[in-house]
């Protein structure tokens, strides 16, 4: 294929998901109050990402995925954070998750990608396991589970020791969500919809081919099987902080709609206390100038990111993941600021719940509390490697 004929493929398939995007987007905003109501986004959305077969976008073409690129993935995440931001949290961590069979060993690959049920996951490895024949026996509890009401699969975080290693090593093994008990605890002001419960395990059988050993894939970033589609994105780019990467998309997407809000309730907006039409007032001039300005300064930050991320090993592998950490809650650290700018300046209005402004602030503050999401983390551990120390992060 020329080089040509590669770009025209490129941008039909990313139009097409964007219509998808946009389509999933739509629905998720229709259906908010249902996901408000139940801490869980409504199985119609769930329904519609996995009809477009976005949920199957970062496969890799050996199992049908659409050779997406990580910049049009982004694009897809932050287009569906237009409408509605719990619904983009899942249509970013569905067809994340859903790559990780791709690191399995293949007997691993086959039964999950060929099940075809979505997969959630939680890495803290707070969870324990002990040997049984060619597997583990897993047991723990572990909270904020996205979407794993939803899921077929879910990986838990545990310490384990594998038998070629020498020492305990970080792992998640990948278990049926009908082998778990589900505790539907998600009760938050914010990412309602994200439906991120706990599960118990109790003593569940994982054979060793459904163990992905992420330390091990952290340093190669290739699977085990030496017969991998070399052009797959995310075989060639830093581990933890590609996973991490739709957060701030997510924030730039929600704070892109509630930038447009702003403007909308504005224009006609005259304040009782002067009389003066707000779209003519410099108050309100200053503000939307000063937020757009904010607001393209994260977009290019999210565009730096996307670049260091994808020219990595180009580059020779030499930045730092505590790097990649203070851009990333940068970006979401500006849109939750623009965010609260936004609330201030419109008063009391902006309150009612279920109104655009108040759903869109939440969600964004929330994508700030996720501890992927840290700023104060981020700048600490920044700060120690450009002074030269190991900060210790990984992404």
């Amino acid at each position: 294929m020329s080089e040509l004929s590669v770009k025209e493929a490129y941008t039909s398939v990313e139009e097409e998901l964007l219509e998808y995007a946009h389509q999933v987007g739509k629905l998720a905003e229709e259906e908010a109050v249902f996901a408000e109501a139940n801490a869980n986004v409504s199985p119609k959305v769930i329904e519609l990402l996995k009809q477009t077969g976005l949920t199957k976008m970062m496969l890799p073409q050996e199992y049908d995925g659409p050779k997406v690129s990580i910049k049009t993935f982004g694009k897809v995440i932050r287009t569906i954070a237009n409408y509605n931001i719990s619904a983009a949290w899942l249509a970013y961590l569905y067809p994340l998750h859903n790559m990780l069979p791709s690191y399995l060993p293949k007997e691993g690959q086959e039964e999950i990608i060929q099940d075809g049920g979505l997969i959630s996951d939680i890495f803290a490895a707070v969870g324990t396991a002990k040997r049984d024949g060619n597997g583990y026996r897993v047991s723990g509890t572990w909270n904020f589970v996205s979407g794993v009401n939803h899921s077929g699969w879910v990986g838990v975080g545990v310490k384990l020791q594998m038998p070629d290693s020498d020492k305990p090593e970080t792992c998640l093994p990948i278990l049926r969500t009908s082998e778990v008990q589900i505790v539907e605890n998600w009760d938050t002001f914010g990412l309602r919809g994200s439906g991120s419960n706990q599960i118990v395990v109790d003593d569940v059988y994982v054979p060793m081919e459904r163990i992905f050993r992420f330390e091990n894939f952290q340093d190669s970033r290739r699977p085990e099987d030496q017969n991998y589609d070399k052009d797959y994105p995310l075989y060639h780019v830093p581990m933890f902080p590609a996973f991490y990467f739709g957060f701030p998309e997510i924030a730039l997407g929600g704070t892109e709609r509630i930038i447009n809000e702003f403007k909308k309730m504005t224009e006609k907006r005259v304040r009782l206390m002067d009389g003066v039409t707000e779209s003519e007032s410099p108050r309100s001039q200053r503000v939307l100038a000063e937020i757009t300005m904010e607001f393209k300064a994260a977009e290019a930050l999210m565009d730096q990111y996307i670049d260091l991320l994808v020219d990595y090993e180009k580059n020779g592998e030499i930045t730092p993941a505590s790097e990649f950490f203070a851009i990333r809650t940068k970006i979401i650290k500006t849109c939750s600021e623009i965010g609260l700018r936004i609330l201030l300046t419109l008063g009391g209005g902006a309150l009612y719940k279920g109104g655009p402004i108040e759903l869109f602030f939440r969600d964004i503050l929330a994508v700030a509390t996720h501890k992927t999401s840290l700023y104060e983390d981020s700048v600490a551990a920044y700060g120690q490697e450009l002074f030269g120390f190991d900060s210790g992060v990984r992404g």
